[in-house]
């Protein structure tokens, strides 16, 4: 998909082409490109220091908060132009991140939380349908509506962040590691909840360590190494073969000796072939 989408404004998804960041001399992406089909859940897989964060501040236009910039490269919303925007212009163009690590307003309250993430909201209406639809997705917010936010635990914090972040009415969800320091069970529910946002319509961009959960929620994926796209396709794809598995999920592979079918024969991928 080019930048300058032949779509109409808000039929196209996300495009990233090309993209280059640094903070002061140090280039922490390189030559970027990914697509995010409007509706669909895309995943970005890597490990720590590959960029996975960066890419998403570049998008979200909040670079400037960590001493970063855009150097070269596009990134477009629905044929809008967010390279270089302010962050109030990308969430008012309809994309809204959750930071990693939660990062929610320790001392006020959630009901204050949820508050602050509508202060973008057109009209109380707007808000109280976001506000609705945020303690659908998350009861025990509505049980903790008067409580501090630092006070809850991580998983239902987590709620929270994500909860902010709707009340926004994004169009375009940024995930940065949701699941970061939970319990499995609690992991388990946060995936049910990105589910059930992108089946209410929300396009997602996903950061995850946990492949496995985010190849399990994605239609597409990309590996990032060292700032730069080494790896992309479908995600089922990549899920299945022997690199992915080895390198991401913990899988090893079969003894050599092995029968072809007994390992699975699966795919070799390029970037990693001999």
């Amino acid at each position: 998909m080019d930048v300058h989408d032949p779509r109409p404004p808000g039929d196209s998804g996300l495009v990233v082409r090309d993209l280059a960041v640094g903070y002061g001399p140090v280039l922490a992406l390189r030559g970027v490109s990914l697509d995010v089909p409007r509706g669909s859940v895309v995943a970005v897989l890597g490990g720590n220091g590959a960029g996975k964060s960066t890419l998403l501040r570049a998008i979200s236009g909040t670079l400037r908060f960590h001493r970063g910039g855009i150097t070269a490269g596009e990134v477009a919303f629905g044929g809008t132009r967010l390279s270089g925007a302010t962050t109030s212009a990308v969430v008012a163009g309809g994309v809204v991140q959750v930071p990693e690590g939660r990062r929610v307003f320790a001392r006020m309250t959630v009901e204050e939380n949820l508050r602050a993430g509508a202060l973008g909201a057109s009209g109380r209406r707007a808000a109280a349908e976001a506000r609705e639809r945020v303690l659908t997705l998350f009861p025990v917010l509505a049980e903790r509506a008067g409580q501090r936010a630092g006070l809850l635990s991580g998983g239902e914090q987590q709620m929270l962040a994500i909860g902010r972040a709707l009340m926004a009415r994004p169009r375009m969800l940024l995930l940065d590691e949701p699941t970061l320091g939970l319990a499995p069970m609690m992991a388990s529910r946060i995936a049910d909840t990105v589910r059930e946002i992108n089946a209410g319509g929300t396009t997602v961009l996903l950061v995850e360590q946990n492949a496995a959960m985010a190849l399990s929620l994605a239609s597409h994926a990309y590996v990032l190494e060292v700032g730069e796209v080494v790896l992309s396709g479908p995600a089922a794809e990549l899920a299945a073969s022997d690199e992915v598995r080895r390198r991401y999920l913990g899988i090893e592979d079969a003894p050599e000796d092995a029968p072809a079918a007994a390992a699975g024969a699966r795919p070799v991928l390029a970037r990693w072939s001999g």
